[in-house]
Parts: structure tokens; C-alpha cells; sequence
């Protein structure tokens, strides 16, 4: 499994986690209040300097992983240009950029295990509703851990469509890759079951 942080000791990676979810949410949100391209572009811009405050390589770590969004700004402008909108389109795409920019920024930069503790603080009240701790942690785990593994594999399927037929790739493909998710699911719950499960051992009394 791959994980979506990326080790370092820079100035925002030495930030609380908890001080970065919370200014990525006060942002996310301006964010989306912006009605003109030009303070979205220069939002997007912004963006842009803090991953290069980090160094380049870093940066274009980041902009790989913003790549999968592409073809999603793509149809938003399309749709735009045919609606005689183009102005909003670009807006939502600026938009749409800075936050998931933000996002994976964040993610980047923080420890696994400190954005648990987070959510573990966050979930206080449903653990009081008699939520066990471990499910909620683990799955969130589980979330962050699979999710570049789902589309590495979505990629490798893609690879081998384009390498054995010269007709482009079409929905034909979520079925293998809704069964190799599948068979990961299996595996990581016999892994689980192996270990004990997600319950404690009961203790049984002398």
C-alpha cells in the first residue's frame, strides 16, 4: 500500500495538523465564494507558491497528483463554452484547482497518524453512542492508505486496454477494476480476521 504523505521537515510539514485541516477548511470556503476569475486566479496562484515554497521536486510531486483532474476541468469548460458561460466555467475550474491543490497539500505534508488523532477527536461524540474506536480509526486509515492504490491499478488497466486495442478506453474497464477491488477487500479482511478482528478479546473470567 502507498501512502499519500510525503516524509520532510519543512515549514509546513512542522505545522499542527490540526491548525492545517482548520485553515484548509477557512480556505476551502472562501474559496467558493469567489465570484471573479481574477481573485480565483490568483487564489490558484497562491496555491501554486506554497507548493513551490517546498522545493521542486516537491512541487511536481504535487502536480502529478492533481494530473487525474484534468480531463474533470476539461468537461467543465466544455460545458461552459456550450452554454455561452465561459467566464463562470473558468471560475469553478480555478476554484475546483486551489481547494483540491489545498487538499492534497495538506495530505502531503501530514502524518498518518496525526490526521487520526484528529478525526478520533473529531468522532469524541460518536464514541459516546457506543461507536468502537478502532472501526472509525482504521477505516479512515484504510481510506487514505487505498485510495492512490485503487488508481494506480485503474492506471496499470488503462495501460493494457491502450497496448491491446487501438480503440479508446470505455466503461468496459470498471468491471475488472470493481473485482480487483473486491479482491483486495477479501484480502484485507482475512488479513483483519487473522489478527484478531476489530474487536477486543472478551476476558474471560477465572
Amino acid at each position: 500500500m502507498l501512502s499519500l504523505s510525503v516524509p520532510g521537515k519543512s515549514w509546513l510539514h512542522r505545522l499542527p495538523a490540526s491548525f492545517k485541516l482548520l485553515a484548509l477548511c477557512i480556505s476551502s470556503m472562501g474559496l467558493f465564494a469567489l465570484q471573479s476569475w481574477e481573485l480565483a486566479l490568483v487564489a490558484t496562484a497562491i496555491v501554486g507558491l506554497l507548493y513551490a515554497s517546498l522545493g521542486r521536486s516537491f512541487a511536481m510531486l504535487g502536480l502529478s497528483r492533481l494530473k487525474p483532474l484534468i480531463w474533470m476541468f476539461v468537461v467543465i469548460l466544455a460545458y461552459h463554452v456550450i452554454t455561452n458561460r465561459i467566464e463562470d466555467g473558468i471560475v469553478i475550474s480555478l476554484r475546483l484547482a486551489a481547494a483540491v491543490g489545498l487538499a492534497t497539500l495538506v495530505t502531503m505534508t501530514t502524518r498518518l497518524d496525526a490526521m487520526m488523532e484528529i478525526a478520533e477527536w473529531l468522532a469524541t461524540p460518536l464514541y459516546k453512542l457506543g461507536m468502537p474506536r478502532r472501526t472509525l480509526g482504521l477505516a479512515f486509515a484504510m481510506v487514505l492508505r487505498f485510495t492512490p492504490v485503487f488508481i494506480q491499478k485503474g492506471q496499470i488497466l488503462a495501460e493494457a486496454w491502450r497496448a491491446r486495442s487501438p480503440k479508446r478506453t470505455s466503461s468496459r474497464l470498471l468491471v475488472p477494476l470493481s473485482l480487483t477491488a473486491l479482491d483486495d477487500a477479501e484480502r484485507v479482511a482475512e488479513a483483519l480476521k487473522a489478527r484478531g478482528g476489530l474487536t477486543k478479546p472478551e476476558k474471560r473470567e477465572a
